[in-house]
């Protein structure tokens, strides 16, 4: 009796021994058990042609209106826009988002307008577009603004995060342009700073800061009001395939990269002393291109490869080893790009806490990340105040060096997009005006100018009325002759 009580005990022990083991080596996170699920066949947008273009984008954009996926397009690039509501098969005919003469190789929907979304392309342009209310109806051509100042394709764009109407292209010219929208302008232009392809460029949380990788193997931290570089680590990933360069909420850098014997790798750094990682891990032998999608509210990090099958996440935190594997998110297709819904796109009574748009050859498949809860309440630890759509600064109050970080907003009682104002352009120059389509547009404005003086006798306002009729014609076919003889001249 004596002998079975002494080994009752012991087992006992061990398995104490054990458990103790097992609660250390497996680290307590609420997104431990995060689960991944792909939406059914009538809830994915199908027959659509993705873009075979050779650039390493993610090539879907996502916001809580729409989809924007890059497509194939002859004589030109492309990309449709489509309501999220709009899924199964997509008609061959549905309209595009057709200005650029050459592939689409990035876009970008404003995180501040949900209506507006900006292209980059091999045309060597960065167009930007507002999406009507309800999605396309007929093709849309033309841009809101089309920004010109690379002079090789544009591969990246990407918007500020918290100033209104703050944009950044990256070009194979080696050039960072940061523009005004709100006039067309560029107002900061990084040059000498990459002496090679740049792989990603990033804005830190309050947008005072970018981190770009470079294919010198070097990731930089730029301050682009000052226009310098403040921390640089050159082969921050010693392989020759590109790498991606993320800013985190903490000010810290994380990457994805391959190793010198072709192992993909992923790094967190620390842009105050980039001698050396804080952490570093191999993963494995794949040649996709590892795309990071980050949470900030969260701290988790989410790994798409391109040509990869899965989705693998990791939580960040402050505690050895830093990095801390979650779990993967397998699938039988392999994608072609993927897109990232904001957290205010989210369905918070499901318990949703990321959703992606994963793009086939001839599909995009919404993937839904839920962490499983058993209370139907709202579930604040994994929903904390979000980055809203209202800018935190004007246009002219960056450029002029102030910051502000993120205006935040609770997703309590779920996100219930306010009305979005139209993008409008005012161009400093006059000239670069272009003629209004119709006459009638400039007498209503003038007839509005001067009933609201209330200084104008009628016959008077007729006969300015006229004589802007005649001089609006008259520069009508001024244009028109000289749009003859250019074109005379290009052929």
């Amino acid at each position: 009796m004596w002998l079975a009580e002494s080994h009752h005990k012991k087992k006992h022990f061990s398995s104490l021994v054990f458990s103790e083991m097992i609660r250390r080596v497996v680290r307590q996170s609420k997104f431990r058990h995060v689960f991944g699920q792909a939406v059914k066949n009538d809830q994915c947008y199908d027959d659509i042609r993705v873009s075979r273009v050779t650039w390493d984008s993610a090539f879907c954009a996502v916001n809580p209106k729409f989809v924007a996926i890059i497509v194939e397009a002859s004589g030109g690039g492309a990309f449709l826009v489509l309501p999220l509501q709009k899924t199964g098969r997509i008609d061959k005919a549905y309209p595009t988002v057709c200005g650029h003469t050459g592939p689409v190789l990035d876009i970008d929907w404003c995180p501040h307008n949900d209506h507006v979304i900006a292209s980059g392309s091999e045309d060597c342009t960065v167009m930007v577009w507002q999406i009507p209310e309800n999605g396309l109806t007929a093709p849309l051509s033309e841009p809101v603004v089309v920004l010109e100042g690379h002079s090789k394709r544009v591969g990246i764009v990407t918007w500020h995060p918290t100033a209104r109407n703050v944009l950044l292209s990256a070009g194979c010219d080696n050039l960072i342009v940061i523009w005004n929208v709100g006039t067309g302008e560029a107002l900061i232009n990084l040059e000498d700073m990459h002496p090679d392809v740049i792989f990603s460029v990033c804005w830190s949380r309050n947008g005072s800061l970018i981190c770009t990788a470079c294919k010198d193997k070097k990731v930089r931290v730029i301050d682009p009001r000052k226009g310098k570089i403040i921390a640089e680590k050159d082969k921050a990933h010693e392989g020759a395939r590109p790498m991606r360069a993320i800013f985190l909420a903490d000010g810290n850098i994380f990457t994805t990269g391959f190793s010198r014997m072709s192992e993909r790798q992923l790094a967190l750094w620390n842009p105050k002393n980039m001698e050396e990682p804080i952490s570093v891990h191999e993963m494995d032998t794949s040649n996709g291109v590892l795309l990071p999608f980050y949470d900030p509210d969260t701290n988790v990090v989410y790994l798409c490869g391109k040509g990869d099958s899965s989705i693998r996440y990791f939580e960040i935190t402050d505690e050895a080893p830093y990095v801390h594997y979650l779990n993967t998110f397998s699938s039988k297709e392999p994608q072609r790009g993927m897109g990232y819904m904001p957290k205010r796109g989210l369905d918070v009574n499901k318990c949703e806490i990321a959703r992606f748009y994963k793009l086939h050859e001839r599909k995009c498949e919404p993937i839904i990340m839920t962490v499983p809860r058993k209370s139907d309440l709202f579930q604040d630890d994994l929903y904390p105040d979000t980055a809203g759509p209202d800018p935190a600064l004007e246009t002219e109050e960056w450029f002029e060096g102030k910051n502000g970080e993120p205006i935040l907003i609770s997703l309590k009682h779920g996100y219930v997009p306010g009305k979005n104002r139209d993008l409008k352009v005012v161009k400093k120059n006059v000239l670069d005006n272009k003629a209004p389509k119709k006459v009638e547009d400039i007498i209503f404005l003038f007839l509005d100018f001067a009933l609201q003086k209330n200084e104008v006798k009628l016959e008077e306002l007729l006969r300015e009325v006229k004589s802007l009729r005649d001089l609006v014609t008259l520069q009508d076919r001024r244009i028109a002759k000289l749009e003859e003889q250019v074109a005379k001249v290009a052929i």
